[in-house]
């Protein structure tokens, strides 16, 4: 299989805010034309649309044996083990296929993964996979890597971990986006990358250092900035497959121009993109680094509102991460009284303001 999948996360729209099938129909013939297969979508993708136009614009105009697709289920719509088939059949449904090659427990953290062992749902996800309604079991994972490390030790039938993976996440110790890479690896398991641009945000300047993208540049000026990006996540031992979410037909033909015969980087330009990393991170909006600190669970906390700072996604897989690491690390509110460096304390407010009060 080729590295580079599809996702439809970010299809194209119309002004409507209707997914636009007749340019999407355009962008998927591209991409198979390439020799591209994979395909990523979710129940709740584009308000619930992107399955329906992943039939309309895919499966009901190509081959099963063309491409490879993969669908999530709404874990946090999953209370009873009977949901797990209902939504997997409504999603085949939905879709147009028969069977799924990858089906995903969607944005996975410790609170839903015990929510799954309760109800028996690695059960019903096995017995969808005896049945052929799913070829692969497998999660997408939005939590910390020892959370990860205990999953992948309990439930062996996971065989791909969807996850985070950038070159500007990966050099944040605290966020430990790299622990959860290395778990995945050290268990035998694929890695599904996802976010390999951040959203678009490492494509464009601001907010990617006007630093970072010269240097890049300097590199090699064919290249555009988001295809380090995707090359480096796909440079990275274990990949199965980088999923670019694509918008437009120029994004697909610009992908597909350096992924079709894909070299992974060399040695050198990967100690660069490391670099580039720090570099994104070199100043931080909370600096603790310096900062004496009481209890080291605050830093993941921190980590998360630097990110949203750095990065102006507003509301997202940090939330979750966030809301998970609560009922590990307890509440911000209640550590920041143990906190006595002013940096900490005034850090930990504006993460509760941002992800308790929904403040940006």
């Amino acid at each position: 299989m080729k590295k580079l999948g599809f996702g439809c996360m970010r299809l194209p729209v119309l002004a409507s805010g209707e997914v636009d099938i007749e340019l999407f129909c355009k962008m998927v013939d591209e991409y198979l034309a390439h020799g591209f297969t994979y395909f990523d979508t979710s129940y709740v993708y584009h308000a619930g649309k992107s399955e329906e136009a992943v039939r309309r614009g895919l499966t009901s105009r190509h081959a099963r044996e063309e491409y490879f697709l993969a669908t999530k289920m709404p874990t946090w719509s999953v209370f009873k083990r009977e949901d797990v088939r209902r939504f997997c059949e409504e999603q085949l449904e939905r879709t147009g296929v028969a069977y799924f090659d990858n089906y995903l427990m969607h944005m996975l953290t410790e609170k839903d993964y015990e929510r799954m062992v309760r109800i028996g749902a690695f059960d019903e996800f096995r017995k969808l996979k005896e049945e052929g309604k799913i070829r692969h079991i497998c999660c997408s994972f939005h939590d910390t890597a020892d959370v990860l490390e205990r999953i992948l030790d309990e439930q062996e039938d996971i065989e791909s971990v969807q996850i985070i993976v950038n070159y500007a996440d990966m050099a944040d110790p605290d966020l430990t986006i790299r622990g959860a890479y290395d778990t995945i690896v050290a268990h035998g398991r694929n890695v599904i990358v996802m976010e390999p641009v951040k959203g678009g945000e490492l494509a464009q300047v601001p907010p990617l250092p006007q630093a970072v993208a010269d240097m890049l540049r300097a590199q090699d000026r064919s290249m555009s900035t988001a295809s380090w990006a995707i090359r480096y996540a796909a440079s990275m031992p274990g990949v199965m497959v980088v999923l670019s979410g694509m918008s437009t037909l120029e994004q697909v033909e610009d992908n597909v121009s350096y992924m079709e015969n894909f070299k992974p980087l060399t040695e050198q330009e990967m100690e660069m993109m490391d670099r580039a990393g720090r570099m994104i991170f070199d100043k931080l909006p909370i600096d603790y680094r310096h900062a004496e600190i009481v209890n080291p669970a605050v830093k993941t906390f921190l980590s998360l509102m630097n990110n949203r700072l750095i990065f102006p996604i507003p509301h997202g897989w940090q939330d979750a991460m966030y809301e998970s690491y609560v009922t590990r690390a307890g509440k911000p509110a209640d550590l920041l009284r143990a906190e006595k460096d002013p940096v900490v304390i005034d850090g930990l407010r504006r993460a509760i303001d941002s992800f308790e009060n929904n403040k940006a």
